[in-house]
């Protein structure tokens, strides 16, 4: 079964990757590498998920979980238009940034939700290392941003030099 029609079977739409808020492009290939910037739960453009964790009024940590399942999928998006997903032969590294206000200590916890996603989808081949980190902000006060980086069957180059 191909990735795509994976996804289709789990009922989850790829949306067209983010357009790039900086100078740079929403995933690069090299080689048998690919790295997907770092995505946070934009849906149709807008940040979906805002907030800081373990504020007052801060998202609770379904909600944030649910950001970085939304997250990880933006990640696919980047990588299928760098590179295919079906090219993707294991999810190898994933990185996730946590608002989180001094002394909250789940970010691991927030993180599964892009974890258990890429579990979902690539199922053994998802299985990644991975670092969760707490951070004081992100780009429009999103509650988490992703990054993943993935090993591919066939090499690519994107953008092209």
């Amino acid at each position: 079964m191909s990735i795509k029609e994976r996804l289709k079977e789990l009922g989850i739409e790829l949306p067209p990757a983010n357009k790039p808020t900086g100078s740079y492009v929403p995933a690069t290939a090299s080689g048998t590498l690919c790295f997907s910037s770092g995505q946070t739960p934009r849906v149709n453009g807008e940040v979906a998920y805002t907030g800081t964790m373990g504020a007052e009024n801060g998202p609770s940590l379904e909600e944030a979980y649910a950001a970085a399942r939304v997250c990880a999928i933006n990640c696919l998006a980047a990588v299928d238009m760098a590179a295919g997903l079906d090219n993707v032969a294991r999810v190898l590294k994933v990185t996730g940034f946590i608002n989180a206000a001094p002394g909250f200590t789940q970010t691991a916890k927030v993180l599964n939700g892009a974890s258990d996603l890429l579990l979902e989808v690539f199922a053994q081949a998802g299985r990644h290392a991975r670092s969760a980190i707490g951070i004081q902000a992100l780009p429009g006060n999103a509650v988490v941003e992703v990054e993943i980086v993935v090993r591919l069957k066939e090499p690519r180059e994107f953008p092209a030099d």
